[in-house]
Protein backbone atom coordinates (compact mmCIF):
# COMPACT_ATOMS: atom_id res chain seq x y z
CA UNK A 1 0.00 0.00 0.00
CA UNK A 2 1.45 3.37 -1.03
CA UNK A 3 0.62 6.83 0.25
CA UNK A 4 0.17 7.97 -3.37
CA UNK A 5 -2.72 5.53 -3.81
CA UNK A 6 -4.32 6.80 -0.60
CA UNK A 7 -3.99 10.40 -1.78
CA UNK A 8 -5.58 9.47 -5.12
CA UNK A 9 -8.50 7.80 -3.32
CA UNK A 10 -9.03 10.79 -1.00
CA UNK A 11 -8.85 13.30 -3.85
CA UNK A 12 -11.35 11.40 -6.02
CA UNK A 13 -13.80 11.41 -3.10
CA UNK A 14 -13.26 15.13 -2.48
CA UNK A 15 -13.75 16.30 -6.08
CA UNK A 16 -16.28 13.67 -7.13
CA UNK A 17 -14.74 12.41 -10.36
CA UNK A 18 -11.66 10.70 -11.77
CA UNK A 19 -11.03 13.43 -14.35
CA UNK A 20 -11.12 16.25 -11.78
CA UNK A 21 -8.87 14.27 -9.44
CA UNK A 22 -6.38 13.71 -12.26
CA UNK A 23 -6.32 17.44 -12.95
CA UNK A 24 -5.90 18.31 -9.25
CA UNK A 25 -3.05 15.79 -8.80
CA UNK A 26 -1.29 16.48 -12.10
CA UNK A 27 -1.80 12.88 -13.28
CA UNK A 28 -3.46 11.24 -16.27
CA UNK A 29 -6.95 9.78 -15.86
CA UNK A 30 -5.58 6.32 -16.59
CA UNK A 31 -3.00 6.71 -13.79
CA UNK A 32 -5.75 7.67 -11.33
CA UNK A 33 -7.95 4.76 -12.44
CA UNK A 34 -4.99 2.37 -12.19
CA UNK A 35 -4.16 3.57 -8.65
CA UNK A 36 -7.77 3.05 -7.54
CA UNK A 37 -7.97 -0.39 -9.14
CA UNK A 38 -4.66 -1.39 -7.55
CA UNK A 39 -5.84 -0.26 -4.11
CA UNK A 40 -9.14 -2.12 -4.47
CA UNK A 41 -7.30 -5.29 -5.59
CA UNK A 42 -4.88 -4.99 -2.66
CA UNK A 43 -7.67 -4.59 -0.09
CA UNK A 44 -10.06 -7.07 -1.68
CA UNK A 45 -13.17 -4.87 -2.00
CA UNK A 46 -14.55 -2.01 -4.09
CA UNK A 47 -14.08 1.50 -2.74
CA UNK A 48 -16.09 3.49 -5.27
CA UNK A 49 -19.10 3.08 -7.50
CA UNK A 50 -18.81 4.73 -10.90
CA UNK A 51 -21.70 5.98 -13.04
CA UNK A 52 -22.50 8.82 -15.45
CA UNK A 53 -22.85 11.36 -12.64
CA UNK A 54 -19.35 10.62 -11.26
CA UNK A 55 -18.25 8.44 -8.37
CA UNK A 56 -19.58 7.72 -4.91
CA UNK A 57 -18.32 5.72 -1.97
CA UNK A 58 -19.33 2.11 -1.38
CA UNK A 59 -20.20 1.16 2.19
CA UNK A 60 -16.71 -0.36 2.55
CA UNK A 61 -15.20 2.82 1.12
CA UNK A 62 -17.05 4.84 3.77
CA UNK A 63 -15.65 2.59 6.50
CA UNK A 64 -12.01 3.12 5.49
CA UNK A 65 -12.12 6.78 4.37
CA UNK A 66 -11.70 8.28 7.86
CA UNK A 67 -8.65 6.05 8.47
CA UNK A 68 -7.17 7.04 5.10
CA UNK A 69 -7.54 10.70 6.03
CA UNK A 70 -5.86 10.07 9.40
CA UNK A 71 -2.90 8.36 7.73
CA UNK A 72 -2.46 11.18 5.19
CA UNK A 73 -2.89 13.85 7.87
CA UNK A 74 -0.24 12.20 10.06
CA UNK A 75 2.11 11.90 7.10
CA UNK A 76 1.59 15.59 6.25
CA UNK A 77 2.43 16.54 9.83
CA UNK A 78 5.53 14.32 9.74
CA UNK A 79 6.76 15.97 6.51
CA UNK A 80 6.20 19.42 7.94
CA UNK A 81 7.93 18.59 11.22
CA UNK A 82 10.97 17.18 9.42
CA UNK A 83 11.07 20.31 7.25
CA UNK A 84 10.84 22.53 10.33
CA UNK A 85 13.73 20.68 11.98
CA UNK A 86 15.78 21.25 8.85
CA UNK A 87 14.89 24.94 8.77
CA UNK A 88 12.53 24.58 5.81
CA UNK A 89 8.85 25.36 5.34
CA UNK A 90 6.47 23.24 3.30
CA UNK A 91 3.07 21.60 3.48
CA UNK A 92 -0.56 22.26 2.67
CA UNK A 93 -3.08 24.19 4.77
CA UNK A 94 -6.75 23.31 4.16
CA UNK A 95 -9.31 25.84 5.35
CA UNK A 96 -13.11 25.69 5.59
CA UNK A 97 -14.76 29.05 5.02
CA UNK A 98 -18.02 30.83 4.23
CA UNK A 99 -18.73 33.62 1.73
CA UNK A 100 -18.14 36.68 3.91
CA UNK A 101 -14.66 35.55 4.94
CA UNK A 102 -13.84 34.24 1.44
CA UNK A 103 -14.60 37.57 -0.21
CA UNK A 104 -13.21 40.02 2.35
CA UNK A 105 -10.48 38.37 4.42
CA UNK A 106 -8.92 35.40 2.70
CA UNK A 107 -7.62 36.93 -0.57
CA UNK A 108 -5.42 39.60 1.12
CA UNK A 109 -4.46 37.27 3.99
CA UNK A 110 -3.36 34.51 1.61
CA UNK A 111 -1.52 37.03 -0.56
CA UNK A 112 0.43 38.20 2.50
CA UNK A 113 1.00 34.63 3.70
CA UNK A 114 2.26 33.34 0.34
CA UNK A 115 4.74 36.21 0.08
CA UNK A 116 6.25 35.19 3.44
CA UNK A 117 5.85 31.40 3.04
CA UNK A 118 5.95 30.57 -0.69
CA UNK A 119 6.48 26.83 -0.19
CA UNK A 120 3.26 26.31 1.79
CA UNK A 121 0.24 25.51 -0.38
CA UNK A 122 -3.22 26.85 0.46
CA UNK A 123 -6.59 25.25 -0.26
CA UNK A 124 -9.97 26.52 0.83
CA UNK A 125 -13.36 24.82 0.82
CA UNK A 126 -16.43 27.07 0.86
CA UNK A 127 -19.75 25.99 2.38
CA UNK A 128 -22.34 26.70 5.03
CA UNK A 129 -21.83 26.31 8.78
CA UNK A 130 -22.97 22.66 8.85
CA UNK A 131 -20.65 21.72 5.99
CA UNK A 132 -17.67 23.48 7.55
CA UNK A 133 -18.31 21.78 10.90
CA UNK A 134 -18.49 18.41 9.12
CA UNK A 135 -15.22 19.11 7.27
CA UNK A 136 -13.44 19.98 10.53
CA UNK A 137 -14.69 16.95 12.45
CA UNK A 138 -13.89 14.56 9.59
CA UNK A 139 -10.40 15.92 8.90
CA UNK A 140 -11.19 17.27 5.43
CA UNK A 141 -9.88 20.70 6.53
CA UNK A 142 -7.30 21.59 9.19
CA UNK A 143 -9.55 24.29 10.64
CA UNK A 144 -12.45 26.44 9.55
CA UNK A 145 -14.02 29.84 9.93
CA UNK A 146 -17.41 29.64 11.66
CA UNK A 147 -19.95 31.64 13.52
CA UNK A 148 -19.03 30.35 16.96
CA UNK A 149 -22.67 29.61 17.78
CA UNK A 150 -22.25 26.76 15.27
CA UNK A 151 -18.91 25.48 16.63
CA UNK A 152 -20.51 22.67 18.71
CA UNK A 153 -17.77 21.94 21.25
CA UNK A 154 -14.80 22.43 18.89
CA UNK A 155 -11.63 24.21 19.98
CA UNK A 156 -12.21 27.85 18.98
CA UNK A 157 -10.57 31.26 18.68
CA UNK A 158 -13.05 34.19 18.60
CA UNK A 159 -12.06 36.93 16.17
CA UNK A 160 -14.75 39.49 15.39
CA UNK A 161 -18.24 40.63 16.39
CA UNK A 162 -20.19 41.06 13.16
CA UNK A 163 -23.40 43.08 13.82
CA UNK A 164 -26.71 42.24 12.14
CA UNK A 165 -28.54 44.84 10.09
CA UNK A 166 -31.99 44.97 8.55
CA UNK A 167 -31.96 45.07 4.75
CA UNK A 168 -34.88 46.91 3.10
CA UNK A 169 -35.60 48.45 -0.33
CA UNK A 170 -35.20 52.22 -0.60
CA UNK A 171 -38.95 52.78 -0.94
CA UNK A 172 -39.82 50.80 2.22
CA UNK A 173 -41.36 52.67 5.20
CA UNK A 174 -38.44 51.49 7.39
CA UNK A 175 -35.92 53.22 5.12
CA UNK A 176 -36.43 56.53 6.98
CA UNK A 177 -35.67 55.00 10.39
CA UNK A 178 -32.29 54.94 12.12
CA UNK A 179 -33.04 51.61 13.85
CA UNK A 180 -35.57 48.80 13.46
CA UNK A 181 -36.87 46.58 16.27
CA UNK A 182 -37.30 42.85 15.92
CA UNK A 183 -41.02 43.22 16.68
CA UNK A 184 -41.36 45.51 13.65
CA UNK A 185 -39.65 42.92 11.47
CA UNK A 186 -42.19 40.31 12.59
CA UNK A 187 -44.93 42.11 10.66
CA UNK A 188 -43.09 42.14 7.30
CA UNK A 189 -42.60 39.63 4.48
CA UNK A 190 -39.26 38.09 5.41
CA UNK A 191 -36.45 36.47 3.42
CA UNK A 192 -34.69 34.02 5.74
CA UNK A 193 -30.95 33.45 5.22
CA UNK A 194 -30.14 29.74 5.29
CA UNK A 195 -26.55 28.88 6.21
CA UNK A 196 -27.15 25.60 8.02
CA UNK A 197 -29.56 24.05 10.48
CA UNK A 198 -28.84 26.39 13.40
CA UNK A 199 -27.67 29.72 12.00
CA UNK A 200 -27.54 33.03 13.85
CA UNK A 201 -30.55 34.87 12.37
CA UNK A 202 -32.89 32.02 13.26
CA UNK A 203 -31.30 31.82 16.72
CA UNK A 204 -31.73 35.56 17.41
CA UNK A 205 -35.37 35.53 16.32
CA UNK A 206 -36.09 32.45 18.43
CA UNK A 207 -34.37 33.90 21.52
CA UNK A 208 -36.50 37.04 21.21
CA UNK A 209 -39.70 35.04 20.56
CA UNK A 210 -40.14 36.54 17.11
CA UNK A 211 -42.00 34.49 14.49
CA UNK A 212 -41.15 36.05 11.13
CA UNK A 213 -43.45 35.91 8.12
CA UNK A 214 -41.03 33.83 6.04
CA UNK A 215 -41.69 34.02 2.31
CA UNK A 216 -38.38 32.62 1.06
CA UNK A 217 -35.32 30.80 2.45
CA UNK A 218 -32.15 31.62 0.52
CA UNK A 219 -28.48 30.63 0.97
CA UNK A 220 -26.67 33.21 -1.18
CA UNK A 221 -26.41 36.74 0.28
CA UNK A 222 -26.21 38.39 -3.15
CA UNK A 223 -29.48 36.70 -4.12
CA UNK A 224 -31.12 37.93 -0.89
CA UNK A 225 -30.05 41.51 -1.62
CA UNK A 226 -31.39 41.26 -5.18
CA UNK A 227 -34.72 39.96 -3.88
CA UNK A 228 -34.94 42.77 -1.33
CA UNK A 229 -34.16 45.30 -4.07
CA UNK A 230 -37.09 43.91 -6.10
CA UNK A 231 -39.47 44.32 -3.16
CA UNK A 232 -39.95 40.62 -2.43
CA UNK A 233 -39.36 41.10 1.29
CA UNK A 234 -36.90 42.36 3.87
CA UNK A 235 -34.14 40.44 5.60
CA UNK A 236 -31.56 40.45 8.38
CA UNK A 237 -27.94 39.86 7.41
CA UNK A 238 -24.57 40.25 9.13
CA UNK A 239 -22.78 43.39 8.03
CA UNK A 240 -19.77 41.52 6.60
CA UNK A 241 -22.08 39.60 4.27
CA UNK A 242 -23.22 42.86 2.65
CA UNK A 243 -20.21 43.34 0.43
CA UNK A 244 -20.88 46.07 -2.16
CA UNK A 245 -24.68 46.21 -1.66
CA UNK A 246 -26.92 47.44 -4.50
CA UNK A 247 -27.69 51.16 -4.53
CA UNK A 248 -31.44 50.60 -4.16
CA UNK A 249 -31.35 48.95 -0.74
CA UNK A 250 -30.84 50.46 2.69
CA UNK A 251 -29.07 48.92 5.69
CA UNK A 252 -30.65 49.79 9.04
CA UNK A 253 -29.28 49.01 12.49
CA UNK A 254 -31.26 46.43 14.45
CA UNK A 255 -32.10 47.72 17.93
CA UNK A 256 -30.26 45.79 20.66
CA UNK A 257 -26.97 43.89 20.78
CA UNK A 258 -27.34 41.42 17.92
CA UNK A 259 -24.24 40.04 16.22
CA UNK A 260 -22.53 36.84 15.20
CA UNK A 261 -19.08 36.03 16.54
CA UNK A 262 -16.80 35.02 13.70
CA UNK A 263 -13.95 32.79 14.76
CA UNK A 264 -11.87 29.82 13.70
CA UNK A 265 -12.45 26.31 14.95
CA UNK A 266 -10.54 23.02 14.94
CA UNK A 267 -10.77 19.68 16.69
CA UNK A 268 -7.61 20.74 18.56
CA UNK A 269 -5.33 23.67 17.75
CA UNK A 270 -2.46 22.02 19.64
CA UNK A 271 -2.53 19.08 17.19
CA UNK A 272 -2.43 21.17 14.02
CA UNK A 273 0.45 20.88 11.56
CA UNK A 274 3.27 23.46 11.72
CA UNK A 275 2.03 25.04 8.47
CA UNK A 276 -1.52 25.43 9.81
CA UNK A 277 -0.25 26.96 13.06
CA UNK A 278 1.92 29.36 11.07
CA UNK A 279 -1.09 30.44 9.01
CA UNK A 280 -3.18 31.09 12.13
CA UNK A 281 -0.44 33.27 13.60
CA UNK A 282 -0.28 35.24 10.34
CA UNK A 283 -4.09 35.52 10.30
CA UNK A 284 -4.17 36.94 13.83
CA UNK A 285 -1.34 39.30 12.98
CA UNK A 286 -3.15 40.57 9.84
CA UNK A 287 -6.42 41.17 11.70
CA UNK A 288 -4.66 42.79 14.66
CA UNK A 289 -2.70 45.22 12.45
CA UNK A 290 -5.98 46.43 10.91
CA UNK A 291 -7.85 46.79 14.20
CA UNK A 292 -10.26 44.00 13.23
CA UNK A 293 -9.79 41.76 16.28
CA UNK A 294 -12.58 42.25 18.82
CA UNK A 295 -11.18 39.76 21.34
CA UNK A 296 -7.84 39.58 23.17
CA UNK A 297 -5.49 36.94 21.84
CA UNK A 298 -5.13 34.01 24.22
CA UNK A 299 -1.64 33.33 25.55
CA UNK A 300 -1.31 30.17 23.46
CA UNK A 301 -1.81 32.26 20.33
CA UNK A 302 0.23 35.30 21.33
CA UNK A 303 2.05 36.88 18.41
CA UNK A 304 5.84 36.76 18.57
Amino acid sequence: MSLTKLEVFQTVVEVGSVSKAAEALGLTQSAVSHALASLEAEWGFALLQRDRSGVRLTSNGEHVLAHVREVLHSYEQLKQQIAAINGLELGTVRIGTFTSVSSQWLPPIIQTFRAAHPSIRMKWFEGDYDEIHHWIVNGIVDFGFLSLSASKALDTIPLKKDPFVCVVPMNHPFSHQQTVTLSQIEQEAFIMPKWGSDHDVRRILKENRITPNIQYEVVEEQAIMAMVECGLGISILPKMALYRPPEQIRLIEVAGEHYRTIGIAATSFSHLSPAAKTFIHRLLEWLNERGMLDFPIERRFMLT
